[in-house]
């Protein structure tokens, strides 16, 4: 498979009150095109600062970050911002959009931005409103953000995430203001459109949305401790129940 990101030596360090906080400390890390990553670990151990320094939204201290072939290292703000926009997708904990604009305004916004799309507005609505369809909100597009319930708006982030086709979505904890029902239909979500090839690295303190991920990492004091392979999730509560156990068992092992 091709690798989509590939980090080197990577470290990030904060200073803090003349303090040193080495937050990450040489993590070597490739993931391949279709895979759907989770990283999980203690509070504190870099799992989001991770995230937010493969996806070129921190700068790194030392290393070397490569995604789909560039050097984001290498790369200034307003490039940075460019590749972030046109072949990244992000998803957060806090659905952050823009509350004087409505659920599809927002959704579409990512695609308005971007110098790379050259196509009409009305079509851009229409790709908007196809991804709502998909996503089963196609009825709150009209709505004010503060108007839909928490997992329709986490539904809207996805398919804000999406609408610049991204190579790879990076979702960092995008179940963790929801309940149960939202947080299994958020990632039901994302399975699917990682079955349709869009590669997925997704922070989560949830064993049963990692279950769901084709690969595990545990990150302990800003290191990489352990890695479990656990294989393409191809649906159903018997194989869920399986994986969860066998992932907590592994969690366990890793001092969880």
């Amino acid at each position: 498979m091709n690798t989509v990101l590939q980090t080197k030596g990577l470290c990030k360090t904060y200073i803090v009150n003349k303090r040193q906080n080495n937050v990450l400390k040489n993590i070597d890390l490739t993931i391949s095109e279709g895979e759907m990553v989770a990283v999980m670990g203690p509070s504190g151990s870099g799992k989001s600062t991770l995230l937010y320094c493969v996806s070129g939204m921190d700068r790194l201290t030392a290393g070397e970050v490569t995604f789909n072939g560039k050097d984001t290292s290498k790369l200034g703000e307003k490039e940075l911002a460019r590749l972030r926009l046109d072949e990244m997708g992000f998803i957060f904990q806090q659905m952050y959009m823009m509350k004087n604009l409505s659920v599809l305004d927002n959704i579409i916004l990512p695609s308005v931005r971007s110098k790379k799309n050259k196509e009409s507005r009305k079509k851009t609505e229409e790709r908007g409103r196809a991804l709502m369809k998909r996503l089963g909100i196609e009825d709150i597009g009209g709505n004010d953000i503060n108007e839909v319930s928490g997992g329709q708006l986490q539904r809207a982030c996805i398919a804000r995430s999406m609408i610049n086709s991204p190579q790879m979505i990076f979702a960092d904890e995008p179940t963790g203001a929801l309940n149960r029902a939202s947080s299994d239909e958020v990632m039901n979500e994302l399975l699917s459109l990682n079955r349709d090839g869009t590669t997925v690295m997704c922070v989560t303190h949830d064993p049963k949305v990692a279950a769901k991920c084709s690969r595990v990492l545990y990150l302990v004091d800003g290191n990489i401790v352990g890695e479990k392979e656990m294989g393409h999730f191809e649906g159903g509560e018997k194989q869920l129940r399986t994986r969860e156990r066998e992932l907590n068992n592994w969690l366990m092992e890793q001092g969880w």
